[in-house]
């Protein structure tokens, strides 16, 4: 009995896993030496970038609070940050698990 209770519990967490992906929250952050002042955040399966997702500047060492409401159940997404002299891509990032953690701009 506690055998079916566990797959139970496991089966339910591994289906309602993707529907935790609909609102990502987290925080960008800087480590570069140089200031960011452009983020962009699409879907792994677009072949477009989505608009810029920063207000602002983040300087170097500085955060963003950064949330994706898209309504998508994904979690893979391609990251580009513009810097004030050059761009840098993240291709394939698994956003769902920083967790409301922090993403480290390097």
């Amino acid at each position: 009995m506690k055998f079916a209770a566990v797959a139970a519990v496991s089966a339910a967490v591994l289906f309602a896993s993707p529907a935790l992906a609909e609102d990502l929250h987290f925080q960008i952050h800087n480590n570069t030496n140089q200031t960011i002042t452009e983020i962009y955040v699409s879907k792994v399966s677009t072949n477009s970038w989505e608009s810029n997702i920063l207000d602002g500047q983040v300087e170097s060492g500085g955060d963003v609070n950064v949330s994706i409401q898209d309504g998508e159940t994904v979690c893979h997404y391609d990251v580009k940050v513009v810097f004030e002299s050059a761009q840098k891509i993240y291709p394939n990032q698994n956003l769902c698990q920083l967790d409301g953690g922090a993403y480290n701009v390097l």
